[in-house]
């Protein structure tokens, strides 16, 4: 493993912190899409019962996955679909190649999808020479910059409007480009409308996909995705196996979430559902590619199948301290935030990402805000454990200090006798200097603490005085389990 592995997190992390600018547009975003999820969930007095069965649909359709997903295939097949299964993405990428190439085009049109972000698809078709294009705004800005999201549903939440303005005059040359919102959209409609019309093949991902009826889901609010999966002649859709779920009742519950929890408004501009293909009304191929890349592994722990349930609203993440100070990119994965410190290091191998899991304060607030109930803090924890079981991230002389202290307490005898031999110790270190940094390698530990100091009695040795004998007990004055003062330790009081 190497050292840039282990400190990924805390490194980017660090530079992301010297930026003000990012910090700034951040607490901007995030602040009000909090302000509009709390206003859009207050009309909904039946808010906590609705996220027990959202919970409930997401684990039925993950319990019952195979026989689903099995079902699926038939009816997409039946609706004229035809449907791909990838193990990973290497294959998921391969077969698109193929379905491109096998039309004649060397272009194709997309929407907004974080799946296709996670096998790196994009990169991928240009270098087979297939220019992706992307039609969300946010994602046609990150393309323009040759960046990467930030943000699984405002992706270019980290760049302004200057930026976007100096990124458009360049890329279309319009000099005279000014920062006026009305402006820059108008730009965008006219470059991505041309493209529309053009482009003979659409790529999307799925918000959900209902195994009873063989349907997609898709919920934007630009309407580029309603031109990708009408225009063109060939459409590819690439679905995580996690999205699929049992009936199409079941995304009563979820469509009604979803909105609420990703940008605080009541309904999706939105809300595209299609089944196969119908002569003359659409595209007249459709190709549905299952993706696995990992997912199943997750279904396998019973204590991390819990991210699947995850619907890509990003509410964890507009609620995060951590992901307000230092955005997106700190995280070096697809999924960021919250859920990517529990997404990627399942998804990928444990190693790529094990620092994420400590990129938490864990303070609860992703979890009381998640719509279908993860318990990511409960998640952070048992990745913690796996990364120091599963991966060479313990330091050797971490492992010894946490067998030894194993070893004290859980033996009574070893440790009264450790009690005894710190009451030994305390007069050294009364001073304020060796309590505040223990010395060599103790120091950096010390350093970032404040550290209590040793007490003259235990509370066992208390208790033991206070419920002797009348006969045992001390007959002069002793002083009591209270607090030492100031000049007693050499400590100021906190």
């Amino acid at each position: 493993m190497s050292k840039h592995a282990v400190s990924a997190f805390p490194i980017a992390a660090t530079k992301a912190l010297a930026d003000p600018q990012l910090r700034h547009n951040l607490r901007g975003a995030t602040t009000s899409i909090r302000a509009k999820r709390a206003e859009a969930i207050a009309d909904l007095p039946d808010w906590e019962q609705l996220r027990q069965q959202a919970a409930a649909i997401r684990d039925r359709g993950m319990a019952n996955l195979d026989t689903n997903l099995e079902l699926l295939e038939r009816n997409v097949t039946a609706a004229g679909g035809h449907v791909h299964w990838a193990k990973d993405g290497a294959e998921a990428v391969a077969i698109v190649q193929d379905l491109v190439k096998a039309k004649g085009a060397t272009e194709a049109i997309k929407m907004k999808s974080m799946v296709t972000e996670e096998i790196g698809l994009d990169e991928a078709l240009e270098q087979a020479g297939i220019t992706a294009w992307e039609t969300d705004l946010a994602e046609m800005i990150i393309q323009l910059a040759g960046d990467k999201p930030s943000h699984i549903v405002v992706p270019a939440v980290h760049i302004a409007r200057g930026q976007v303005r100096d990124l458009f005059a360049k890329a279309f040359d319009l000099p005279d480009l000014t920062d006026d919102p009305e402006e820059l959209t108008a730009v965008a409609r006219r470059v991505l409308r041309e493209r529309f019309m053009r482009v003979k093949v659409g790529i999307t991902g799925a918000n959900f996909a209902v195994a009873e009826t063989g349907t997609i889901a898709l919920i934007e609010n630009e309407g580029n995705g309603r031109m990708c999966t009408t225009l063109p002649e060939t459409l590819i859709s690439i679905v995580g196996i996690d999205k699929v779920v049992s009936q199409l009742s079941d995304l009563g519950v979820l469509l009604r979430m979803l909105p609420r929890s990703a940008v605080g408004a009541r309904i999706s501009t939105y809300m595209t559902m299609f089944t196969g293909v119908h002569p003359g009304d659409g595209p007249q191929e459709f190709h549905m590619v299952l993706l696995d890349n990992g997912r199943t592994k997750v279904l396998a722990d019973p204590v991390g199948r819990q991210a699947l349930r995850c619907i890509r609203c990003g509410a964890c993440l507009n609620i995060c301290p951590v992901y307000e100070r230092v955005g997106g990119h700190a995280y070096e994965s697809t999924y960021p935030g919250p859920i990517g410190a529990i997404t990627a290091p399942q998804l990928a191998a444990l190693q790529e990402h094990q620092s994420l899991p400590w990129a938490s304060s864990l303070c609860g607030a992703c979890a009381e805000v998640c719509p279908v109930k993860i318990d990511i803090p409960q998640l952070l924890i048992h990745l913690r454990s796996r990364v120091v079981h599963e991966t060479d991230a313990e330091l050797p002389s971490e492992r010894v200090a946490m067998r030894l202290l194993a070893s004290v307490l859980s033996k009574p005898r070893r440790y009264e006798l450790a009690q005894h031999a710190l009451a030994l110790g305390r007069r050294p270190l009364k001073s304020r200097h060796f309590t505040a940094a223990l010395p060599g390698p103790l120091s950096a530990w010390a350093g970032a603490r404040n550290l209590p100091p040793i007490p003259q009695q235990s509370f066992r040795q208390w208790w033991a005085q206070e419920h002797a004998p009348e006969a045992q007990r001390p007959t002069e004055p002793r002083r009591t389990h209270a607090p030492e003062t100031q000049e007693q330790t050499g400590e100021a009081r906190p």
